[in-house]
């Protein structure tokens, strides 16, 4: 494939994500997407079988949200939220607080994850300061993953986590392994016994730990924690970036599957639909009275410059829509079934350890470290896009994905598998 010339001209001056630089393959040059499909420069194309790091669970370019944007560009691109205010951010603010459980109702938006999970986390601490308490500290889990920033690093993993590095220069955090049995809950009672008084809060990503490992745990976990801050008075956020807005299947939101009520909510990712970067940091009406106050300095000192962007909250109103009309838990649910039947002679290839399923994400789990770059040239010799990370090949195809995707998808990973454990065993 001859490059384009924007490519040739602008890749030695692009910082690629999560990429050493040095020696990463080239990245591939995408001309345009549509539904599940990614046109490659030449005219190739692959299906998106992660789309676009679990955002675009509508597909590219649906219709619906492309009206939207493209209608709110001609009334209001932008306006900033200081003083002023626009019809689609509170629109959204409203639909939000509307969808989530109990009193989930006051809406801080910002321009990404991990700066939602910062939010998140600022607020917790300053609802402590607010009361005369200084709680800075969290709980927070081994293989947990929650952002890139300096805060948010801190709450991840510190050791097996991309982060690690830095360990040591981040904020002290409390780092335990998740409660998954009734004997796990009492243990992290008396620790909490020990170390409550100094927490803000308990940060947890609810049912699936993403970008840690792809790892699943049971409802069971999130109510051992609901039950655990309440009894040590902790705040309990749910970091719902990934597993949010219907990639599960059975609900749109996992504290709904679980049937526990966090106090603060992190969504970002599908929330445009994959379109505009947009993110939201959800609080409980307790959380938002703890600022309430006739003293200046005690409210949330914090304001992104793009924050509630038109044009985001517009594609995200959109994509509320596609939920309501459109059948997106139902179609995660078929993904769900026909993934854990495609992906099953996965667990007798050579070098696998495991293979799991959860909603609309897929996982192979090697027994090591596998060459993440000869995984996905595989894949993509077979018309797929995947990026794999450590020992994990994974899919979290778009909601609208068909049977034809799917086993598209499935095909391509059982492929590079195969392929990989058997030059490994010779």
């Amino acid at each position: 494939m001859t490059a384009p010339n924007w490519y040739a001209s602008g890749r030695e001056h692009v910082w690629l994500p999560y990429t050493q630089m040095k020696t990463a393959r080239p990245p591939l040059p995408v001309a345009s997407a549509e539904g599940t499909r990614l046109t490659l420069a030449g005219g190739r194309e692959l299906i998106d079988g992660i789309s676009s790091w679990w955002a675009c669970v509508h597909g590219y370019r649906h219709p619906h949200i492309e009206e939207a944007v493209r209608h709110q560009l001609e009334a209001l691109p932008h306006v900033m939220l200081g003083g002023l205010a626009h019809e689609q951010a509170y629109t959204l603010a409203r639909r939000l607080a509307g969808l989530l459980p109990g009193d989930l109702d006051h809406v801080f938006f910002s321009d990404s994850g991990s700066v939602a999970v910062e939010v998140a986390m600022k607020m917790a601490s300053q609802f402590w300061l607010n009361q005369g308490k200084r709680r800075m500290k969290f709980l927070c889990f081994k293989g947990g993953y929650h952002g890139d920033t300096f805060a948010t690093m801190s709450v991840c993993d510190p050791d097996e986590g991309m982060h690690s590095l830095f360990k040591g220069a981040l904020l002290e955090q409390i780092v335990v392994e998740l409660p998954k049995t009734v004997a796990d809950e009492a243990a992290l009672d008396l620790l909490l016994e020990r170390h409550g008084k100094d927490l803000a809060g308990i940060v947890v990503e609810p049912l699936v730990q993403g970008a840690g490992g792809m790892v699943f745990h049971d409802p069971f976990t999130l109510q051992a924690l609901r039950r655990l801050a309440d009894a040590h008075d902790l705040l309990l956020i749910f970091d719902e970036i990934f597993v949010g807005l219907g990639r599960l299947g059975d609900a749109m939101f996992a504290c709904q599957i679980a049937g526990v009520q966090p106090d603060i909510v992190t969504l970002s990712k599908a929330l445009t639909g994959g379109t505009l970067p947009l993110a939201a940091t959800i609080a409980s009406r307790r959380i938002h009275e703890g600022f309430l106050s006739d003293d200046p300095l005690h409210a949330l000192m914090h304001g992104p410059t793009y924050m509630g962007n038109a044009l985001g909250c517009a594609a995200a109103n959109a994509s509320l829509d596609l939920f309501e009309s459109e059948p997106r838990l139902a179609q995660a649910r078929a993904i769900e079934g026909q993934l854990e039947s495609l992906l099953a002679p996965a667990r007798a290839l050579p070098g696998v350890k495991d293979v799991r399923v959860r909603g609309a994400i897929g996982v192979i789990q090697l027994d090591r470290t596998a060459p993440a770059d000869r995984l996905s040239a595989s894949c993509i010799a077979n018309g797929v896009w995947l990026r794999p990370f450590r020992d994990i090949l994974y899919t979290t195809p778009p909601l609208i994905a068909g049977e034809g995707d799917i086993a598209h998808i499935a095909g391509a990973m059982l492929t590079a598998v195969a392929e990989w454990g058997t030059e490994a065993v010779c």
